[in-house]
């Protein structure tokens, strides 16, 4: 009975060989991006709580709360992607990794956490409405789109194939999103002297922002709970294992995401033939690697003469997930 470890041979030169980056946007222009993002984005919180307190708008001091959050968003995002290139070592032998997939985690439950504060204060203000400074609320709304927008942007190329990014990026559209909310109603309140469209405003963005976040949500617990990431097709790599030279069955096969960014994927191939060798096995790791997004793979090699006692599968759709068992 053979056994082979993939991880050796492009584990030790530091994950750099662009295998999984070249599709990411680069790292070092994503650290660029969060420096930028978090210096505009926090000068602009004050300034806008400042005005917002002025102008006596919810809207805005709402939207610096956002703002506010926002720019601790970012700060985790960046933190878990840094994180998420340092080495792996004897208690961590995937590295720090799976911190980009808690941060996204987090960042969605803060804009959850935001948008009740937001809908919170826009209710006290529907049934109180007070007099708004319309003219400053437009004002600085606008200066909230242009670096909201310019923020976002900076994440766009990131934000297709990490979830931890498209977390930072989804946050600060949505912000673009809600400063334009904002001058809008400045403007109608400024028009037409109905304040209470400057809460109304509030409470649509707010069921805007849990929209979006829901989906990011959901996907980030997913990958929490190891299940098999969105942009991997399981059914595909059964059959590509399936159908290779020698393999009459796959036992305990195992795929889950070590990152936002990398996924991982661990089977017993039975081949009564025999043990194919190295050559076949490193072919076989680089086609999944390529072809099906999985970055590290370990494929155990077994005659099928045994009875197998360790396999955890899933035979039926409810059956028990198992824990991965040492192999």
């Amino acid at each position: 009975m053979s056994k082979h470890h993939d991880h050796d041979h492009h584990d030790h030169h530091g994950h750099d060989h662009g295998h999984h980056h070249h599709h990411h946007g680069d790292p070092n222009a994503m650290g660029r991006a969060f420096v930028i993002a978090i210096v505009l984005n926090s000068v602009f919180v004050a300034v806008e709580f400042f005005y917002g307190f002025l102008a006596n708008s919810t809207a805005l001091m709402a939207d610096a709360g956002h703002n506010l959050s926002d720019v601790l968003g970012l700060m985790l995002a960046w933190g878990a992607a840094i994180l998420a290139k340092r080495i792996p070592n004897q208690r961590y032998t995937y590295g720090l990794r799976s911190s980009s997939i808690l941060a996204a985690l987090f960042n969605a439950m803060l804009l959850m956490a935001a948008c009740g504060g937001i809908a919170w204060e826009a209710v006290q203000q529907l049934i109180h409405p007070a007099p708004v400074a319309s003219v400053t609320v437009s004002v600085v709304a606008g200066i909230g789109i242009l670096i909201n927008g310019f923020s976002a942007w900076l994440f766009m190329a990131g934000s297709k194939d990490d979830i931890n990014i498209r977390g930072a990026y989804l946050h600060l559209a949505a912000d673009a999103a809600i400063s334009l909310g904002v001058l809008v109603a400045g403007l109608i309140v400024g028009y037409t002297g109905w304040n209470w469209v400057d809460p109304a405003v509030s409470m649509v963005i707010v069921v805007i922002i849990v929209m979006s976040t829901w989906s990011l949500m959901k996907q980030s617990l997913r990958l929490v709970m190891a299940a098999v990431p969105d942009n991997v097709d399981r059914a595909k790599i059964e059959a590509f294992l399936s159908k290779q030279e020698g393999v009459a069955e796959l036992l305990d096969l195992h795929i889950w995401a070590m990152s936002t960014t990398e996924n991982a994927l661990t089977v017993q191939l039975v081949m009564p033939g025999g043990y194919p060798g190295d050559a076949a096995i490193d072919a076989l790791s680089k086609a999944l690697r390529e072809e099906f997004s999985i970055q590290h793979s370990t494929l155990q090699v077994r005659l099928g003469s045994s009875e197998v006692e360790c396999c955890l599968q899933a035979p039926a759709p409810f059956a028990a997930p198992a824990h991965n068992h040492a192999h």
